[in-house]
């Protein structure tokens, strides 16, 4: 079950091995306003916008696009907070690869890449998965990738108060692949850092060097 907030919710599993089970529930009043407004872009854009394939298009696009920008129904700061712990440890903690999917809010066409996170705690530690999490919230909103850097380094100094942080995005941007310039093996690459990584070039140093080594 995920993001129950708002009325919104996706649950899906087996009851058996022959029978699946999808159940997904959307705030209905906010789907119904989407679906008209899909079928009429469906109108102005496809002159056979009434065959079949079509027909219940507005209303998956409807829900689709509500679950891509579910992040806005989350706030990333309780999503650290809930898992703080305290911990005497002041060594790098670096969660990389982490994979993102997000909208440009320019064209609203994806981009989607990995992001690399890393702190150094000053007496508290948060759980891993909360890092991933905290980088889809930010992620499944509109956005451009500078800001999203920066949005997830701010989450987590604010939250954790670290010695410092540290994030780089590599992504792959489909309004340059799929239109306009059409660079299909172009690589945006963004950075923001806090603290001791803004300081000290050799601990900056050490994250980008271990970001770019294979250890497993």
């Amino acid at each position: 079950m995920e993001n129950k907030e708002n009325n919104q919710f996706r649950l899906s599993g087996f009851i058996d091995d022959n029978q699946y089970l999808r159940i997904e529930q959307f705030n209905a009043e906010k789907t119904k306003e989407l679906q008209e407004l899909y079928a009429r872009i469906l109108q102005l854009t496809d002159p056979d916008w009434q065959r079949e394939g079509l027909q219940k298009t507005p209303l998956r696009v409807a829900k689709a696009i509500q679950f891509l920008t579910h992040g806005y129904n989350i706030d990333p700061k309780q999503i650290i907070q809930s898992a703080t712990f305290n911990e005497d440890y002041r060594q790098m903690v670096i969660v990389k690869d982490i994979e993102l999917y997000s909208l440009c809010e320019h064209h609203m066409i994806p981009f989607f890449g990995k992001a690399h996170v890393a702190y150094i705690p000053n007496g508290r530690i948060t759980g891993l998965s909360k890092i991933a999490r905290v980088v889809d919230a930010y992620a499944r909103r509109f956005q451009v990738q500078e800001r999203l850097t920066m949005q997830i380094r701010d989450c987590i100094q604010e939250s954790l108060d670290p010695l410092g942080v540290a994030v780089v995005i590599e992504a792959h941007h489909l309004c340059m692949m799929m239109r306009g310039i059409q660079k299909q093996n172009s690589v945006t690459t963004t950075s923001a850092f806090t603290g001791v990584f803004m300081r000290e070039t050799k601990t900056r140093e050490e994250f980008i060097h271990l970001i770019g080594t294979q250890l497993h």
